[in-house]
């Protein structure tokens, strides 16, 4: 019979952050897909000639991607807005009786 009181999410023992490797792949993984849009992006344009404000409207969004890229690798990734689950053991009293005041 399973304990109920085991609970399905892992307990966190630590407040630490990613590991400075996995932030790094991360960051690597948004600079390459923002990059990987900008060829994209100026091909559509080039297809689109026919069409020239939809043309010009691609290409103005590629122009500035790069730049974007650049900053959004560079920034620190977001801390965990999520409450962590946390183990803390019950707290017992060493007794449960009340003691009286003696005021002097």
């Amino acid at each position: 019979m399973p304990n109920p009181q085991r609970a399905a999410d892992p307990v966190l023992i630590t407040d630490a952050g990613r590991s400075y490797e996995e932030e790094l792949a991360i960051r690597k993984r948004r600079y390459k897909v923002m990059m990987g849009m900008r060829i994209p992006f100026m091909i559509a344009a080039a297809a689109c000639y026919q069409i020239p404000w939809l043309a010009v409207t691609l290409l103005v969004l590629s122009i500035p991607l790069p730049w974007v890229a650049v900053l959004v690798a560079n920034d620190r990734l977001p801390k965990k807005a999520e409450r962590p689950h946390r183990y803390r053991p019950d707290r017992r009293q060493l007794e449960q009786r009340e003691h009286p005041v003696i005021d002097g």
